[in-house]
């Protein structure tokens, strides 16, 4: 049955909204970069740029021209260390790359013997598919374009906050409006343009691939699966790499500086300041970028590769086939119109009304975006077909579809704001955190971790609601677009997320720079704000990858060719309870690094406090290289192994134990994954948000534990101190872990479906 689009008009407004999306994402990198930038000559240095603002208004006389100059040499050294670090991860990445995609066509390959003849399909008995060969040679194109395509959307993301952040800081002496403004301009261009470009490389992959293809829609989309891979694998390094970075900088800057020496956060006294504003870029911002994007390309494959064994890929309705991708393009026009609230529409006129404004985001995209996909669904899709379950076929209506995706769509939001309730200075949990160090950092650490496992609660209602609607309505189809859907609205997601980052950068800067109390404090209101945004924005990430995995594992039960999953089975429940350690050990291995590399940190920062004569008294400058290079060798060699653990599984335990006890890993990984993950980035986001309602004392309460220095403050920066690796190491690695071993299971799985379980086969 027909679609009322044509598959013409599929054809130009998928890659149209992309195009749409890259167009505005360029419009805010102009309007960001009217902050002027402009050479100037130095005698000693010849040409560098220096940030001059447009209104030469200053403040109470405090900020002249110098400290506008230093903001813009502050800048100059966080974006040099932030691009060094990631061409040196990457160029350790492309060799990863290399050999992982020679396995990937190696393993593939062997499937038949090497074979170049055309076999019979797996889903369509009676037709003929193309050769294995050739799937295993467009899988291994597709995940390196994947890799790609990861690896530019977090470098784009570096580059773009390393040019916001000074710009923020000096937009904070006209208002914290205007610099509000502008650090969110500056996540939207991030979002736009990774939303956009994972549209519009996934399509043309799509349509390139078809020339070779035709009609083995099967073959096709079996093969785009790769591209899932790809931006998983770079995520994964990214993220764990990233992370190491960034926190061994910020254990090591909080411990000595804060506590032992009490001078403030971002003092230009402390070594280790500019390493860790360096990370802020790389690990928040290269690394969450890669991580959402390794969502998006996998739930798109997902669902791609289940509706392509079922009634639209047997009868090639094109439209019907690429609903994901329209679901995807009408969700680059409902943020872009989103977006405009918080920078036109709506003014920012006191610190009061930062998180609100970032909150309404949230309200406006997901009112809007359901809006839009009632129109896609019923658009795009017949109004009645079949899809494959496990066997059997279901029929579907086309306002089935629409409730899948919605109700994904509002469990993210849900979890958005249990995330944001949790997290945010603005509510009890936090402040009773923040109170419990009155009694020192034991009972801050007791109280913080009893509300990172409560806030596991709702989000696991609200995903297992999703889970069960979504599979009742559209079996796996049904999971992969609600996992699609609650990704849909990924450029306004990222756009608060990235906001964060820059906010934080945008504050140390201002406190290097030697601005006035009154722009640090606006500053500290902006990085507040982010804090709790960055967490809704790992909760968001956790929770579709909770959904995007489960559809995953759906579709390599069936490419696998199993009926069911028991677990009651010896060979699945060994999967199980070992799948279910991995996320422990995985948590184990990043905790370590941050911590080894954070002791080294921790003794190169005292040394130089020991040893450079008036250091401390501010008459000499620290060895902030040094501090840099320690971050960047540690988390190099640290991001290897997890990286490893993760990467190795799938092929170990499907080619030793054989695809049953591979669906109990994948099983047994995804439920104790996502517990992890959410509690561990909930309890770091708490105890950060509880330090710095300590720190700003806008409440009686909170002066009543301060001021910096107080004992609850030093309390508060140790469980704050703890909770950085957890927050921005173990917890948000963990949701690429889960969703990573699935798809890598998926995109092997006809390899172990065909000699796969070694070890029972011999015993």
């Amino acid at each position: 049955m027909g679609t009322p689009m044509s598959e013409a008009a599929t054809q130009v407004l998928v890659p149209a909204a992309a195009l749409v999306g890259i167009g505005f994402a360029l419009l805010q990198w102009l309007i960001v970069s009217r902050v002027k930038v402009a050479d100037a000559f130095d005698a000693d240095n010849g040409y560098k740029d220096r940030l001059i603002e447009e209104e030469q208004e200053e403040e109470d006389g405090v900020d002249n021209l110098e400290a506008v100059i230093k903001c813009a040499e502050i800048q100059n050294a966080i974006s040099v260390g932030a691009t060094s670090f990631l061409f040196t991860e990457y160029k350790y990445l492309s060799l990863f790359m290399g050999a992982f995609a020679a396995n990937i066509f190696l393993f593939l390959s062997s499937v038949k013997g090497f074979s170049t003849e055309p076999q019979p399909c797996t889903y369509s008995p009676g037709s003929i598919c193309k050769p294995a060969v050739a799937n295993a040679a467009f899988s291994t194109l597709a995940f390196l374009l994947g890799a790609l395509t990861s690896i530019l959307s977090g470098f784009l993301g570096m580059k773009i906050a390393t040019y916001a952040n000074a710009r923020t800081t000096l937009e904070a002496r006209k208002s914290v409006g205007m610099a509000f403004v502008i650090a969110f301009r500056s996540g939207a261009v991030m979002g736009f343009l990774l939303a956009a470009n994972g549209l519009l490389v996934l399509y043309v992959s799509i349509n390139l691939f078809g020339l070779y293809y035709g009609d083995d829609w099967e073959g096709l989309y079996e093969s785009i699966t790769g591209y899932g891979l790809g931006g998983s694998s770079m995520a994964l390094f990214g993220r764990v790499g990233g992370g190491i970075y960034t926190k061994a900088a910020d254990v090591g800057a909080d411990l000595v500086g804060k506590v032992e020496k009490n001078i403030p956060e971002d003092d230009p006294r402390n070594p280790a300041v500019i390493a860790d504003n360096v990370g802020d870029n790389v690990g928040d911002i290269a690394g969450m970028g890669s991580d959402l994007f390794g969502s998006y390309a996998e739930s798109s494959c997902a669902a791609l590769f289940v509706a392509s064994i079922s009634s639209f890929g047997v009868s090639h309705n094109f439209s019907a086939m690429s609903y994901p991708l329209i679901v995807s393009a009408m969700g680059i026009v409902v943020c872009l119109v989103t977006t405009l609230f918080a920078t036109d529409f709506i003014e920012i006129k006191s610190v009061r009304e930062i998180e609100p404004s970032l909150k309404r985001q949230l309200l406006i995209s997901t009112v809007l975006m359901t809006v839009g996909i009632a129109m896609v669904s019923f658009l795009a899709l017949p109004s009645e077909f079949t899809l494959f379950d496990f066997g059997t076929h279901k029929v579907v209506k086309n306002w089935h579809l629409f409730f899948c995706v919605a109700i994904g769509l509002w469990a993210g939001f849900v979890i958005g704001y249990t995330t944001e309730y949790y997290t945010s200075n603005a509510y009890s949990p936090v402040q009773d955190v923040a109170d419990s160090c009155r009694t020192g950092a034991a009972t801050n650490v007791i109280f913080g971790l009893a509300l990172g496992y409560k806030s596991v609660i709702v989000p696991i209602f609200a995903i297992a609601f999703a889970i069960y609607t979504s599979f009742s309505l559209a079996a796996m189809y049904g999971i992969a677009m609600a996992a699609l859907g609650m990704l849909s609205t990924i450029a306004t997601s990222l756009a608060i997320d990235a906001y964060g980052p820059i906010s934080d950068n945008a504050g140390g800067i201002a406190e290097m720079a030697g601005m006035s109390y009154s722009i640090r404090e606006r500053t500290d209101a902006l990085d507040a704000a982010g804090n709790t945004t960055a967490a809704i924005g790992k909760g968001f990430a956790i929770g579709s990858a909770a959904l995007v995995s489960l559809a995953l594992f759906g579709a390599f039960v069936s490419r696998a060719g199993l009926g069911a999953v028991d677990v009651l089975t010896p060979k699945v429940f060994i999967g199980l309870i070992v799948g279910a350690m991995l996320p422990y050990w995985f948590s184990a291995m990043t905790m370590k690094s941050v911590g080894r590399a954070a002791l080294k940190m921790v003794e190169e920062v005292r040394r130089q406090f020991d040893t450079i004569p008036g250091l401390m008294e501010g008459r000499a400058k620290p060895d902030y290289a040094n501090c840099v290079k320690i971050s960047t060798d540690a988390s190099l060699r640290e991001m290897v192994p997890p990286g490893a653990l993760v990467m190795l599984t799938p092929l170990i335990a499907g080619t030793l134990f054989g695809v049953e006890t591979l669906a109990g890993v994948l099983a047994g990984s995804l439920v104790s994954g996502v517990q992890v993950a959410i509690s561990a980035s909930n309890t770091g986001g708490a105890w950060d948000n509880a330090k710095k309602y300590i720190e700003a004392g806008a409440s009686d309460h909170a002066k009543s534990l301060g001021p910096k220095g107080s004992d609850p403050h030093k309390a508060a920066v140790i469980g704050d101190t703890i909770g950085d690796p957890l927050k921005d190491t173990s917890g948000p690695s963990l949701n690429i872990l889960i969703k990573l071993m699935a798809v890598e299971s998926l995109v092997f799985a006809p390899f172990f479906a065909a000699h796969g379980g070694l070890l029972f086969k011999l015993f």
